[in-house]
């Protein structure tokens, strides 16, 4: 690390940076969701078409889950703190610019923008992170809040999307990021410490970049596009099979180009490899619970989004609770990975208990052990993060915190897809066999339940085998996961000439 990145640190302040960084991220989370209740609302208003419509979330899906690899390497070429500030202040402008819509074409377009200028900011937070925060508890309990942003994101969208539309407008739901946004962006100006970025001489792989950047976006688009085509159908196998081409092209790119955009030594460590692969099937199994359930409470029991958000409460406070409270102490003592099995263990409950949800269920019987355990999550997600950025360095930061956070949009839309398409197929088939509303709902929502909990048990196969010697605790282990011996398996410090890796292994 060079002395001027050390000064330009120390001038940093980690306390508000990372107020900032969560700041950002629960912008970013909110509009992935939050614009949903607001729809019906935005289609009579502007005169969206039915399949238009769909482009209001689909544009920012696709921008924001497309460019976040690019996003990453562009932060350690250019500086992590200046694309975080640019992607912040185009994400502003795009949200003044989505309140402000009168036509479809125009909010379709800054969602788009907001898309991009979200993938920029959140691409480069956990490499922005895990280079101010060098202690390993100071670290975990960074990566907790971190963690915990996320979910309070995702619990309160649409409780807020349909409060602001309800009490204002559906502008409101774009707007309301205004003041958030000049807060963040004058905070982070001060806070989050200058970095130089290796400069573009150092990697600037435009095919590369055209590669997974397309490739990316196909994928999305694509998995999106089974909710209307269905799985089998030409026009779901035949971009499907593009974007395989696409992302295969990328990676034979990487192996030979001279300045890869994504080294590939940085997926020869155990732990950045698995714990990608964890998140993303974590990612997808929980929209079994974060969706499903919610449907489940507005469908078959009939509450407003008001009371379903209330009704999930518990489960962000939980998640909470163990994210700020507890997770740093436990992965300072016992690592990263053994903290890992255990939130993924109790994720495995909380959803096998909804497999026994009767058709019209008691909320303290049946769902309250559910949001209670899914507190396991506060302790996954700040570990998985921890062992997904234990491969970086200096210079790579930002390319693996995009990777990681690519990932989590790849689970987030595939599990969408699969596990709605499957579950509404299965309501079909219930509906058809003289079976109630009610009871066809109840079904085709188990079915998800039973996939998510496949999931997650495949996620915890993976943390038990795949990252066994990573993040095991120990006096000499780290709080991130970076255990003894992770260098040497993951390739990263056995080229000569190449830098150590970011200090992820000191002394807990």
């Amino acid at each position: 690390m060079s002395s001027a990145d050390s000064t330009a640190r120390r001038a940093g302040s980690p306390r508000l940076a990372l107020l900032v960084i969560a700041a950002s991220a629960l912008m970013a989370v909110l509009d992935g969701s939050i614009v949903t209740v607001a729809m019906p609302s935005i289609q009579s208003r502007l005169g969206f078409s039915p399949a238009g419509l769909s482009w209001v979330v689909n544009g920012y899906q696709l921008a924001f889950g497309g460019l976040l690899l690019l996003a990453g390497r562009l932060g350690d070429l250019l500086g992590r703190k200046r694309v975080f500030l640019a992607g912040t202040a185009l994400f502003l402008a795009a949200s003044a610019a989505a309140g402000a819509a009168t036509s479809p074409a125009m909010l379709v377009a800054a969602r788009v923008a907001q898309g991009v200028g979200g993938a920029a900011s959140s691409a480069v937070s956990l490499g922005i992170l895990v280079t101010l925060f060098t202690e390993p508890r100071e670290r975990a309990k960074a990566l907790g809040v971190f963690a915990f942003t996320g979910a309070a994101g995702a619990s309160i969208s649409q409780v807020l999307g349909g409060v602001l539309t309800d009490a204002l407008s559906w502008h409101w739901i774009f707007l309301i990021n205004i003041p958030i946004g000049l807060l963040t962006l004058a905070a982070a100006v001060r806070a989050v410490p200058a970095d130089r970025g290796l400069g573009l001489r150092a990697g600037v792989d435009l095919i590369g970049a055209l590669l997974v950047t397309g490739g990316l976006m196909l994928a999305i688009h694509t998995v999106i596009g089974t909710a209307d085509h269905g799985w089998g159908s030409a026009r779901t196998l035949g971009p499907a099979a593009l974007s395989a081409l696409l992302l295969a092209g990328f990676f034979v790119r990487q192996a030979t180009a001279a300045d890869p955009l994504m080294p590939l030594r940085i997926l020869r460590s155990r732990a950045v490899a698995g714990a990608n692969a964890v998140q993303m099937l974590m990612i997808a199994a929980m929209f079994a619970f974060q969706i499903i359930v919610a449907l489940d409470m507005q469908k078959v029991l009939g509450y407003d989004a008001t009371q379903t958000g209330l009704a999930m409460l518990p489960a962000a406070v939980a998640i909470g609770g163990v994210a700020l409270g507890a997770s740093a102490r436990l992965i300072a003592r016992f690592g990263a990975r053994s903290v890992l099995i255990t939130g993924l263990v109790m994720l495995t409950g909380a959803l096998a208990l909804l497999l026994r949800m009767p058709t019209h269920p008691n909320y303290v019987r049946d769902l309250l052990p559910t949001m209670l355990l899914i507190a396991g999550g506060g302790l996954a997600m700040p570990a998985t993060a921890g062992l997904g950025m234990s491969g970086a360095r200096e210079e790579d930061a930002g390319l693996v915190s995009g990777l990681y956070n690519t990932t989590a949009q790849v689970g987030a839309a595939t599990g969408a897809a699969v596990l709605s398409t499957l579950a509404a197929g299965r309501t079909a088939r219930l509906l058809h066999t003289g079976h109630s509303p009610a009871q066809a709902l109840s079904g085709g929502y188990h079915v998800a339940f039973a996939i998510g909990v496949g999931l997650l048990a495949a996620a915890l196969v993976i943390a038990v085998f795949v990252l066994r010697g990573a993040g095991t605790g120990g006096p000499d282990d780290s709080a991130l996961g970076a255990g003894p011996g992770l260098e040497s398996d993951s390739g990263l410090a056995s080229d000569p000439g190449l830098e150590p890796s970011l200090d992820l292994a000191p002394t807990v």
